[in-house]
């Protein structure tokens, strides 16, 4: 196949997560720091802020800590998105809080990642935390997780503990569904294998953690076999120039679209060739994910917000009961029959709650069947039914197609994310 310029290569995503105080914050501040991506009038504003806290050295997790409550309490809080770039890639970074009352916040920052980097404190070693999150980036389809075993600089920088504690990670993560899993020693305060080699862990003969963000392959992350198009607006200049003009605005969630192939329109089932694509104003021979393009097809069909321009095979499944894993976000638990808000790519229904399957037990991944009260940081497999079908793909397949959100449609509250089973 020919990949030549699909492929945004040159831009990673990637989470931290872990369990409270692990050194998330101060990982990026370091990463930052050392990579010479923070301006000197921020690193001026972080060693007065240093100063005024009695550090004794330059505390780089205020790079990320911006939140009044976040620098008195030195936790994270809220998800906080950092951006930088080095000769050979540009990153975005959510830095997720550890307090288990925040693990929602952690799965808005990992749903959209390429790689999830998971901390684990060398003197602590696996927490619930650490099972949590590790659960839950493997439920959200990251491909990449990096174990950052963190503050080597306070074991002395013992080898054992560091394959003890990946050992144990190890046999937990053959109950996850995660194909690339690197583990490396660090220390975050000290800059051990941050970004520049260590020098007391002559032991270690892996990569650094800046050198495998910047050298990891990701072009394989995106689905570029389904075409997927869910439809989010119609434009209809009805000007003069472009009176008759017709064209479907949205994102590409999968595949690639080319001008002059066929394509079939869901719900209708009609079929039709794509004419042009345009990206701004310019036309393009070939559109995929993730780009927002405008397409316009060779025959007039009614089509509307939410519906789908597909490809005449592979076709998404088509069904209003969905089983669903739910991430539950709200202090109010799922309510067994009760009826929320769907919003599933640009299509939007409502739904009943028809069964709830089991509730998993995180530190051991087991089903819990006999406990099926689902509450705030709890995750579950229900049977959703939905006013109107849905056209999705297993989350496995499609991340874009195969998750929605649950809202309250009193209070307009996201209450749950969902990934299809």
């Amino acid at each position: 196949m020919e990949t030549k310029g699909y492929l945004n290569m040159d831009l990673l995503r990637f989470t931290t997560a872990g369990s409270v105080d692990d050194g998330k914050s101060t990982l990026i501040g370091r990463l930052l720091y050392d990579s010479r991506a923070i301006f000197d009038d921020q690193l001026e504003a972080v060693e007065r802020a240093s100063a005024k806290r009695g550090s004794g050295e330059v505390d780089l997790s205020l790079l990320t800590d911006g939140l009044r409550a976040e620098r008195e309490q030195g936790i994270t809080i809220d998800v906080a998105y950092r951006y930088f770039a080095t000769p050979k890639r540009k990153f975005i970074i959510a830095d997720t809080p550890g307090h288990i009352q925040y693990t929602r916040n952690m799965v808005t920052g990992a749903s959209t990642a390429n790689l999830a980097i998971i901390l684990v404190d060398a003197r602590k070693g696996i927490q619930e935390q650490t099972n949590r999150h590790a659960f839950i980036a493997s439920l959200l389809g990251i491909p990449h997780v990096v174990f950052c075993i963190n503050k080597m600089d306070l074991v002395g920088y013992d080898q054992s503990v560091f394959q003890a504690i990946q050992k144990q990670l190890e046999d937990f993560s053959t109950k996850l569904e995660v194909r690339d899993l690197n583990f490396i020693p660090i220390s975050a305060l000290k800059g051990d294998n941050v970004v520049k080699r260590s020098t007391r862990m002559d032991w270690y003969q892996g990569t650094t953690l800046m050198y495998l963000l910047e050298n990891i392959h990701i072009a394989g992350d995106l689905n570029h076999i389904d075409r997927r198009f869910p439809v989010q607006h119609v434009i209809r200049p009805m000007t003069r120039e472009w009176h008759d003009f017709r064209g479907f605005a949205g994102q590409v969630a999968g595949g690639i679209f080319r001008v002059g192939e066929p394509v079939e329109v869901l719900p209708s089932g009609f079929r039709s060739t794509i004419r042009s694509i345009r990206i701004g104003q310019q036309e393009v021979p070939e559109a995929f994910a993730p780009q927002s393009v405008v397409m316009t097809l060779a025959d007039e069909i009614d089509i509307s917000r939410g519906d789908m321009i597909t490809g005449t095979n592979s076709l998404p499944q088509t069904a209003q009961d969905v089983d669903v894993m739910l991430c539950w976000m709200n202090q109010r638990p799922l309510v067994p029959n009760g009826k929320y808000a769907l919003r599933h790519t640009t299509r939007e229904a409502r739904c009943m709650v028809k069964e709830v399957a089991y509730k998993m037990d995180i530190n051991t991944l087991r089903k819990l069947e006999g406990d099926k009260a689902i509450g705030m940081n709890d995750i579950g497999r229900v049977k959703l039914r939905t006013t109107v079908p849905l056209h999705f793909d297993p989350y496995t397949r499609n991340r874009n197609t195969g998750s929605l959100i649950l809202i309250d449609e009193a209070t307009n509250e996201t209450v749950a994310a969902g990934m299809i089973v």
